[in-house]
């Protein structure tokens, strides 16, 4: 990748790669110039993704140990130097949840994450592994951040930090997605809602980019429930994110969620998140 083209990176939940491309996801991708491609719930084989998007990618894929189920990846326009899959204590099962490459970009090297947090569900044992995921993150991204300056962790990371990132947050309190306890993650990864540094250093000192260009307004929104009237009425939830470290964050020029212009042309419940680095 030419570091005098800002490296362009999209982050897309895909419900489903083989449905995506079958509505339209082919289409979309081909009018974007992305450099960097991260997938969520791909819900396939590594040959499926390989074939739906052409040989001039570089493919990693962590599928999830149920097959059909969660699935991350990575594709690239040119070769991981190095890339890992493990998160969390040996007897933790992340597979299809998290998947770190390194990529030089120019003469800097990038370290890019796809993560697929567990959706939850108050009072089974989903939520408890949900919070198993989210303290194996909390305890990886001070180690990231040590070992690389251009970090960024993007993906469905299924919590709304901040009642801003949720039109209905009143209804939701007692739901997953918006639960205190779970928020109080994003406090540390980001800073707290009023507190000094709140996404400029605080906490653990992660950027998020979402909100940083958007400023202190209700979304914009990158989920919407496929049910009712929820992506007509724009009824979503803010959860899938681009968390960068301080200096890569800085190197952040462009944002921009591809939302859909009519609920019957989306290839997914989720939008793509597009950013351009200026590395």
């Amino acid at each position: 990748m030419p570091s005098a083209k800002p490296l362009r990176l999209a982050s897309v939940n895909v419900n489903g790669v083989r449905a995506a491309f079958r509505k339209g996801m082919g289409e979309w991708l081909a009018t974007r110039d992305v450099d960097i491609l991260a997938l969520q719930e791909v819900r396939a084989s590594t040959e499926d993704l390989q074939g739906l998007l052409g040989e001039e990618w570089d493919i990693l894929h962590d599928p999830a140990t149920a097959k059909g189920r969660a699935g991350v990846a990575i594709a690239s326009r040119n070769r991981a130097s190095i890339h890992r899959v493990e998160l969390g204590a040996t007897d933790f099962d992340s597979a299809g949840r998290w998947l770190e490459a390194d990529y030089e970009v120019g003469d800097r090297v990038v370290t890019v994450v796809s993560a697929y947090v567990h959706s939850g569900s108050v009072g089974t044992p989903k939520q408890v592994e949900k919070f198993k995921f989210l303290d194996a993150m909390a305890e990886r991204m001070p180690q990231l951040a040590a070992s690389s300056e251009l970090a960024v962790i993007v993906g469905d990371l299924n919590v709304g930090h901040r009642t801003l990132d949720i039109k209905n947050w009143k209804g939701n309190v007692k739901n997953a997605g918006f639960l205190p306890e779970e928020r109080a993650y994003f406090d540390r990864f980001v800073g707290a809602e009023g507190e000094n540094g709140y996404n400029a250093g605080a906490g653990f000192g992660w950027v998020d980019l979402g909100r940083r260009f958007a400023g202190e307004v209700d979304g914009p929104y990158t989920w919407w429930s496929q049910r009712g009237k929820a992506f007509d009425t724009d009824t979503g939830w803010r959860i899938d994110y681009q968390l960068a470290t301080p200096a890569l964050a800085e190197t952040a020029i462009s944002y921009v969620i591809d939302r859909a212009d009519a609920w019957d042309t989306r290839w997914s419940d989720h939008a793509p998140v597009v950013v351009d680095y200026a590395i």
